[in-house]
């Protein structure tokens, strides 16, 4: 996948699956990006977990989903804590573009509904497998 529009259309869905309030259609987006041994990895783990981890003398733990049944509870948490209240949409921002062939860079705003402000962002390093589904997903939240 290197043409910017057909970039530009999966990334769209890329982005609506963590905005999709229906739960069956939300798993068949799953199953249409997403290898079936993808991977979402958090890169950056929220303060309180690196803090806990750092109590127990552990390194900071990498935070991943695997496979549709773990990418599907991921993005079902997701939704339900941001965007089923209301309070906020996920938007692409900015032009999602391929780094290298396989390779897709997305970038994404978290936006409050009532102000239409970025309330939080990130980047996600997409590596596609040879049917352009998601092999692995590295997260990077809080990029600016």
């Amino acid at each position: 996948m290197s043409n910017t529009n057909e970039i530009k259309e999966w990334a769209a869905r890329y982005v609506a699956q963590w905005n999709e309030p229906d739960p069956d259609r939300r798993a068949a987006l799953i199953r249409e990006l997403w290898a079936p041994d993808g991977v979402q990895v958090l890169v950056d783990p929220p303060q309180a977990v690196r803090e806990e981890a750092a109590r127990l003398a552990f390194p900071v733990p990498p935070l991943e989903a695997h496979g549709h049944d773990g990418l599907d509870a991921r993005v079902r948490r997701a939704y339900e804590m941001f965007v089923a209240p209301g309070e906020h949409v996920f938007e692409a921002d900015g032009e999602p573009f391929a780094l290298l062939p396989g390779l897709i860079a997305v970038r994404w705003s978290m936006v409050s509904v009532s102000t239409g402000e970025a309330v939080g962002d990130g980047l996600d390093l997409l590596a596609l497998d040879d049917e352009g589904r998601i092999r692995t997903d590295h997260q990077f939240i809080g990029r600016s």
